[in-house]
């Protein structure tokens, strides 16, 4: 049975009931179509969380997230739950059983994941808010991927209730948006009032210097400067070999999505792609001394990070460059993809919020970078954004 049109970013529901809202109470979201990734919980309509054998061993949601409600209730209105990656280990944006959305700025690259239908469906002129996760860059990496802005919240500043979770330590609830002021609109609505003082600008320069996008990324850090926009106060250097930035986030997500899955994998062995089946069946080899080592290395980089952003804001690159074309080879996406954990996994192993700014393309295929502040700093994030794009 098929739950989605084949390239298109939306599921289909085929059974329960419509979903229905109450009236909304503001209408500071009044005209603005929202896409669902298909990990919230909906009350009548089922979640998938991009597995049929997830669907079919899990009861129809009897209530909707508080998230989803917050939007509804702002004036938005619903448009469609959107295809996910299996239960979201993954960032490519590709699903074996419900299609991989059509990436609709560059076709024959892939749309970026986990919250792959979501930004294709903003992307694509379908909603103008893009709702997803962000674990360990499901955000961030497709929002590169599709020209969009996105914002990876404070770990913890929305509630993360009825859904489907990876790693709850490191998953948040994200949204993106074709223009800023959407959204900022969204963050209003959903994110506290807190917004420190971000007095000084720190550049990722050696992490800039090994993207593909180098050149565009310093000639925008140029314009803005030369415009008055952007002060570079100094270069903070994070060395992710150093501080094992990738396999200390794979190590603590792993063992995370092993105890939260491993139960029901190991009773109903679902039908997974072969690169998630590999990484689900690796997550029930980590050990507590693996764990316990990477615990130590987060709490040592995540303490020295704070200290580094104490009042300031961090510019670095969102992804090692373009999306990867669809014909890439295994072996060269699972490399791929290492080097653009060891990117992700600096806010995700603080729990740091994270602003992907789409300013740059190389042959028409977009990238960009991102701002990464203190905890908390979201909509302070966002208004250095508004400075940077007027």
């Amino acid at each position: 049975m098929k739950h989605f049109t084949a390239q298109s970013p939306f599921l289909t529901p085929t059974k329960g009931k419509a979903f229905a809202h109450k009236a909304p109470t503001s209408d500071a979201l009044s005209g603005m179509r929202l896409a669902v990734k298909d990990l919230f919980h909906m009350e009548g309509l089922p979640t998938t969380a991009g597995n049929p054998t997830w669907l079919a061993t899990h009861n129809q949601p009897t209530e909707t997230a508080s998230c989803v409600s917050a939007l509804l209730d702002a004036g938005a209105s619903f448009v469609g739950k959107t295809i996910t990656d299996e239960l979201a280990y993954s960032l490519n944006g590709q699903n074996i059983h419900y299609g991989t959305p059509e990436n609709p700025i560059t076709p024959e690259r892939l749309p970026g994941g986990s919250s792959s239908g979501s930004a294709v469906a903003v992307s694509g002129n379908l909603a103008e808010i893009g709702l997803g996760t962000d674990t360990g860059g499901s955000i961030r990496v497709p929002s590169s991927y599709n020209g969009l802005f996105g914002l990876r919240p404070t770990h913890g500043a929305i509630a993360a209730d009825n859904m489907v979770a990876l790693a709850p330590s490191f998953d948040t609830v994200g949204f993106m948006t074709r223009s800023l002021d959407e959204l900022i609109k969204v963050a209003k609505t959903l994110l506290p009032n807190q917004q420190p003082k971000l007095a000084k600008t720190l550049i990722a320069k050696a992490l800039i210097e090994q993207v593909e996008h180098k050149d565009a990324l310093l000639k925008q850090l140029d314009t803005w400067a030369n415009q008055g926009k952007l002060n570079i106060d100094e270069s903070l250097e994070i060395d992710p070999v150093y501080w094992q930035t990738g396999a200390t986030f794979r190590t603590l997500q792993g063992a995370e999505i092993w105890q939260n899955h491993g139960a029901w994998i190991t009773q109903n062995d679902p039908d997974f792609a072969p690169d998630i089946a590999s990484r689900f069946e690796w997550t029930k080899t980590i050990s507590a001394d693996d764990v316990s080592d990477a615990k130590a290395q987060q709490a040592k980089f995540r303490a020295w990070l704070d200290e580094q952003l104490e009042g300031a804001v961090l510019v670095l690159p969102t992804t090692p460059g373009r999306s990867p074309l669809l014909t890439m080879q295994d072996n060269e996406l699972a490399e791929y993809r290492n080097q653009l954990l060891e990117l992700t996994a600096i806010a995700g192993l603080c729990g740091l919020p994270q602003l992907h700014l789409p300013v740059c393309s190389i042959d028409g295929a977009p990238c960009g970078l991102s701002l990464i502040g203190p905890r908390g700093s979201d909509l302070s994030l966002l208004a250095l954004a508004q400075d940077l794009m007027e």
